[in-house]
């Protein structure tokens, strides 16, 4: 879990590094068996969510030895990065607003905002 939680903390760090908006990292262990941690941020535009999705899949190809699972490039509203351990979610922020992701994965215990830590 250790190994699993310093690659989430690496992604958050360069979601952090390149400016991403309302980083929230969630647990997820317990309570879902998709994934360990889901991580969620904003881009300010399309074009800046696209570039977030491409660096943090070439930090997971870097850290993994594995190329990602990315969903969501061509229009960049929403990009999913599927790692297997990490989820990655990445969005406009009006986008965010509608999919309201954190009202259905996050208590006051599993998800901090990422640069609280």
């Amino acid at each position: 879990m250790e190994e699993i939680r310093t690659v989430a903390d690496a992604l958050c760090n360069v979601l952090e590094d390149d400016k991403a908006e309302d980083l929230v990292l969630v647990e997820l262990q317990g309570k879902s068996s998709l994934a360990d941690f889901m991580i969620i941020a904003s881009g300010r535009s399309s074009r800046h969510v696209a570039a977030l999705a491409s660096n943090v899949a070439e930090e997971v190809k870097k850290m993994t030895g594995r190329k990602p699972s990315v969903e969501g490039m061509p229009n960049a509203d929403w990009v999913l990065i599927d790692t297997g351990d990490v989820i990655v979610h990445l969005f406009r922020p009006e986008v965010r607003e509608f999919y309201n992701l954190e009202k259905i994965w996050v208590s006051d215990k599993s998800a901090h905002r990422a640069n609280a830590t």
